[in-house]
C-alpha cells in the first residue's frame, strides 16, 4: 500500500507545532486582530510581552559572560581579544555615521515635516518629561565610569552588560595567566554553565508566541492603527531608509565575507519576528549569540562583538533619530543650514552611544541634539511621542542585522570565521538547530549523527556550538601511567 498522505489539516497543526516561526507569525496576526477588536482588553495583555523580556533578561548577563570567558580561554590569545574588540569600534563608528548620513539626506529629499506649520507652544513638552521620567543622558565620563564595574555580583543583578563584559575579559585573561594547570576544574565548569543557560532559553523560548501576542495586542490597543495615517509620510521614509541602509550591509557582508544576508535572514527568521513582535532585541540575544556560533563565528568574537554592539551599534536608532531631528525642525519651519546638520551628526554619534537601557532615550537624545542646535524648541520633540512606538520595529530589526552583520565581519576580518561553515548552516545543509529550535531540544546530531560522551556532538566536545576547525587545540597535560591491577574476583 503506498504511505498515507497526512490532509492540509494535520500537517497545518503539526507545523504550528514543530515551527517556532508558525507559532510567532500566528500570534502576531491575533495580537493585531484582538488590538484592533477589543482595545481595552487589549491593554491589559502587556505583562505577556513584558514577562517574557524579563525571563529573557536574566540569563543575558550570565551567558556572555561564560561565552567570552570561554572565547579568551580557548583562543589562548588575548592580545587577539583585544584586536577584535578594536576592530569591532571602528565598524561600528562606520556603520553608525552612514546610518545617520543616509537618514539627513533621506529627510532632506523626502521633507517628511514640511507644511505642517506646527506652533510650538501648542505642543505638551511636560509628556516628554513624563515619557523620559526626568531622566538624561550620560556625558562621556559617566558613561565610561557606568562602563566599570563597581561590584562583581551588582553587574549580574543590574544586568549591565559592558560591566559583564570588563568582568568575563579579566576573568579571561587570568585563567590564560594561570594556565590549565592551576585551575583545571574552572574552565570545563564555566563551559557546563553556559549549556545549562543555553538549555533554560531553550525552554523560555516556548513561551515566545505568548510574549508576541500580548505586545502587539497592548500596541495596537494603546495606539490604533490611526496614528499610521496622520504619521504616513515619516513613517513610510523611515522603513524604505532603513530598507536602503539593510542593502547597504547586504552588500558589505557579501563583499566581506562572501555570505548573503537574504540567507541569513532566513536563518534567524523566527528571532527577527520574536523581536519584531516584542520590540526588543535582547529578548533574542541568546538565540542569536547561539546561531551566529553555530554558523562559524568563533565563541570570542561573538561575546565580545554582539553585546558590545547593543551599546555601541545602534544602527536603527541612528537612522531614526536624524531623520527624526529634520521632521520636527521642518514641521516648526526651521531650515537648517548644511553646518547646522553636520553638527547634528556630530551630537548623533555621541548620544546614540550612551542610549541603551535609558527609559525614552530617544527623545533624551532628540531633546539633546535640539538645544545643541539653539534654532529647534526643546518642546517640539512631543511631535514624535504619538509615533514613537511605532518605529520601534524599524529599529529592531536594523539595530539587530547590523549588530549581527558586524559579528561576521569583524570574524572575517581577524579570521576568526569559519566560512565554508557559514555557508553550509546558511544553505540549509547543517541539519542541527540550536536547542529549543524547531527540532526541540536535544536534537543536533554530530557525523553521522551519532552523539559524543555526554550527548554532545564530535564539534561540541571541543566547543558547543562552535565549529571544530574554529577551535585552537588545548594543551593537555600529560596522562598519569596507567596503573596495572588485579583481576577482580568473581561473586559467587
Amino acid at each position: 500500500m503506498p504511505p498515507s498522505v497526512p490532509s492540509p489539516t494535520r500537517r497545518v497543526a503539526r507545523t504550528l507545532r514543530t515551527s517556532l516561526f508558525a507559532q510567532v507569525t500566528c500570534a502576531l496576526v491575533l495580537g493585531i486582530v484582538v488590538g484592533k477588536l477589543w482595545p481595552d482588553t487589549a491593554t491589559a495583555l502587556q505583562p505577556l510581552g513584558d514577562g517574557f523580556t524579563r525571563l529573557i533578561k536574566t540569563v543575558i548577563s550570565p551567558l556572555v559572560f561564560c561565552v567570552v570567558v570561554v572565547g579568551i580561554a580557548k583562543a589562548g590569545d588575548l592580545k587577539a581579544f583585544g584586536r577584535i574588540g578594536v576592530k569591532a569600534l571602528i565598524w561600528f563608528e562606520i556603520a553608525s555615521t552612514a546610518a545617520l548620513v543616509i537618514g539627513l539626506v533621506a529627510a532632506n529629499v523626502v521633507g517628511p515635516g514640511k507644511g505642517m506649520n506646527v506652533d510650538p507652544s501648542s505642543l505638551d513638552a511636560a509628556a516628554v518629561q513624563e515619557t523620559t521620567g526626568g531622566g538624561h543622558l550620560p556625558t562621556t565620563t559617566e558613561f565610561i565610569l557606568n562602563a566599570l564595574p563597581h561590584s562583581f555580583i551588582g553587574s549580574f543583578a543590574e544586568n549591565e552588560l559592558l560591566q559583564v563584559l570588563i568582568l568575563a575579559c579579566l576573568v579571561g585573561a587570568a585563567l590564560l595567566h594561570l594556565g590549565h594547570t592551576k585551575v583545571p576544574k574552572v574552565l570545563p565548569a564555566i563551559e557546563q554553565a553556559q549549556e545549562i543557560i543555553f538549555a533554560v532559553v531553550g525552554f523560555i523560548m516556548r513561551l515566545a508566541p505568548l510574549a508576541v501576542f500580548g505586545a502587539m495586542a497592548h500596541l495596537v490597543g494603546n495606539y490604533g492603527l490611526g496614528v499610521m495615517r496622520t504619521y504616513a509620510k515619516l513613517i513610510v521614509l523611515c522603513y524604505v531608509a532603513a530598507a536602503l541602509f539593510v542593502a547597504l550591509l547586504a552588500v558589505a557582508l557579501k563583499l566581506v565575507t562572501g555570505l548573503s544576508l537574504w540567507k541569513f535572514l532566513r536563518y534567524i527568521r523566527e528571532e527577527m519576528l520574536l523581536a519584531l513582535g516584542t520590540a526588543s532585541t535582547e529578548s533574542v540575544m541568546p538565540r542569536v549569540m547561539q546561531k551566529l556560533r553555530r554558523a562559524g563565528a568563533r565563541d570570542d568574537a561573538v561575546g565580545l562583538v554582539l553585546p558590545t554592539g547593543y551599546s555601541f551599534n545602534l544602527d536603527g536608532a541612528s537612522l531614526y533619530l536624524s531623520i527624526g531631528t529634520l521632521f520636527i525642525a521642518q514641521a516648526v519651519g526651521v531650515d537648517l543650514s548644511l553646518g547646522q546638520q553636520i553638527t547634528v551628526v556630530l551630537v548623533l554619534m555621541l548620544t546614540s552611544k550612551g542610549m541603551a537601557g535609558i527609559p525614552g532615550s530617544a527623545f533624551l537624545a532628540l531633546s539633546a541634539t535640539a538645544s545643541s542646535l539653539g534654532a529647534i524648541p526643546a518642546g517640539a520633540v512631543a511631535l514624535l511621542l504619538g509615533v514613537d512606538r511605532i518605529m520601534d520595529s524599524m529599529r529592531v530589526v536594523t539595530n539587530l542585522l547590523g549588530n549581527c552583520v558586524a559579528v561576521f565581519a569583524v570574524s572575517r576580518w581577524e579570521g576568526a570565521l569559519d566560512t565554508a561553515q557559514a555557508r553550509k548552516v546558511l544553505d540549509g545543509e547543517d541539519a542541527s538547530t540550536p536547542d529549543g529550535g524547531e527540532k526541540g531540544l536535544g536534537a543536533d546530531k554530530g557525523p553521522g549523527g551519532e552523539k559524543g560522551p555526554g550527548g554532545e556532538t564530535a564539534t561540541e566536545a571541543l566547543a558547543p556550538g562552535v565549529p571544530a576547525q574554529n577551535k585552537p587545540t588545548e594543551l593537555k597535560e600529560p596522562k598519569e601511567p596507567t596503573e596495572l591491577k588485579e583481576p577482580a574476583s568473581e561473586v559467587g
